[in-house]
């Protein structure tokens, strides 16, 4: 990720902030249930978003993350409980991610077994989704595949692999 301070208050790098970023009370937990649902709503849409489209799958206490200030208002977020280090970013659920592997995997008319790791920065994923996704999360999603049937993750040597039931 380029530089992590918000340089202006509508843009972080080449990402458009929503024009709520810039009111105050965007970074106070709200007391009206009605109100908060939607200041919950409007982060969570915010940070999906940004995470997406900068391929952040992780967050970390030790980085400073750009969504959390905004200087300009002289506001900033915290983390709520200080043991939590890292919090993992979900813009697909593991059963989407999972769906979005098989399909890949079939539309592409890729081999039914493969290497985990051309899963994630092969040629053949340059470009979409999973170019590049956390492992983590793939291999969640993997497993979620194995449980219903449609894979089956083995290890040859150090590398892992993964047969595809199609």
């Amino acid at each position: 990720m380029e530089n992590n301070k918000i340089k202006n208050s509508k843009r972080v790098g080449n990402f458009e902030l929503p024009g709520f970023f810039n009111y105050p009370p965007y970074f106070t937990l709200q007391p009206s249930i009605a109100t908060r649902d939607v200041q919950v709503r409007l982060w969570k849409e915010l940070m999906l978003e940004y995470c997406r489209s900068q391929r952040i799958y992780i967050i970390s206490l030790e980085e400073d993350f750009p969504l959390f200030s905004n200087p300009a208002i002289q506001r900033h977020a915290e983390w709520m409980d200080k043991n939590c280090n890292k919090c993992l970013i979900l813009w697909l659920t593991i059963q989407d991610w999972a769906n979005y592997i098989l399909n890949f995997v079939k539309e592409n008319g890729l081999g039914s077994t493969m290497p985990v790791e051309d899963i994630r920065s092969g040629f053949d994923t340059r470009g979409t989704e999973l170019a590049g996704i956390d492992s983590i999360i793939l291999t969640r999603a993997l497993r979620l595949l194995e449980q219903k049937g449609k894979a089956a993750i083995f290890k040859v040597n150090d590398c892992e692999g993964v047969k595809f039931c199609i």
